[in-house]
């Protein structure tokens, strides 16, 4: 088993986590800036002006996994399954990396998807981000031509209760998409500093702008959300890098 927060020796993938709409993109970017490979990513999308920094067949690869479990990134699967058709395919996209000493990948549908990745023979290692359900429901609601399937705020609940249960198991470092600027950049370059990204300590972000973040309700606190989401929120808000936090306790 990985240990997702922790360096361990040899090539390393590290997988950006969160849900749809909750700053996986931005989280991305950001990283990449402080020199984090990202490889053949998209760099412009109709939702993400600066891309989605998403690879096409790491993917497609999570889209097949979740086909086979009878689900989509829209309806998560109750049990995942895989053959050996899989594990080739997810094999052969880890050798094309295997001459990075550190990469990463970023794909919502990993933090269903995730078994899959663990079961391979890399060394794991995963960071996330999340947001204010209110904020995530709007902002999918914006996008009139892929409304998902399952309910946005149930949806938001499956994908964070996967989230907070690796947060708990592993103490991987986690970011909330609802921080100031400020502190939003403070606690990204925390997480660049864990994992050993040697361009933290002098690069200044470019990527994240304050307009990045679509659709967000002008009260989160006041915003008519039933208590469940919000105690799920508020539990993964008390594990959240804080932008004074130390980078030796991460």
């Amino acid at each position: 088993m990985n240990d997702h927060s922790k360096p361990t020796p040899g090539p390393t993938m590290v997988g950006i986590l969160g849900m749809h709409r909750s700053g996986t993109s931005c989280l991305s970017g950001c990283l990449e800036e402080y020199g984090l490979a990202l490889g053949e990513v998209s760099n412009a999308a109709p939702n993400n002006l600066k891309g989605n920094k998403e690879n096409l067949a790491f993917r497609h690869i999570n889209d097949a996994v979740l086909a086979m479990s009878g689900g989509a990134w829209d309806r998560p699967p109750e049990q995942l399954n895989w053959d050996s058709d899989l594990r080739r395919r997810r094999d052969v996209y880890l050798a094309e990396h295997a001459s990075l000493d550190l990469w990463g990948v970023k794909d919502p549908r990993t933090l269903l998807t995730l078994p899959f990745w663990e079961e391979a023979d890399v060394n794991l290692r995963c960071v996330g981000t999340f947001r204010h359900p209110a904020a995530v429901a709007s902002s999918l609601a914006a996008r009139r031509n892929l409304q998902p399937a399952t309910p946005s705020l149930e949806l938001w609940k499956v994908y964070n209760l996967k989230l907070l249960d690796y947060v708990r198991r592993y103490g991987i470092p986690i970011v909330s998409f609802d921080l100031s600027n400020v502190e939003y950049k403070e606690s990204v370059k925390k997480i660049a500093n864990s994992l050993g990204l040697e361009n933290s300590s002098h690069v200044e972000l470019g990527f994240f702008e304050e307009d990045y973040r679509h659709h967000l309700p002008k009260n989160l606190i006041d915003h008519d959300c039933p208590e469940e989401y919000i105690t799920l929120y508020n539990a993964l808000s008390a594990h959240a890098i804080k932008p004074n936090t130390l980078v030796s306790e991460l």
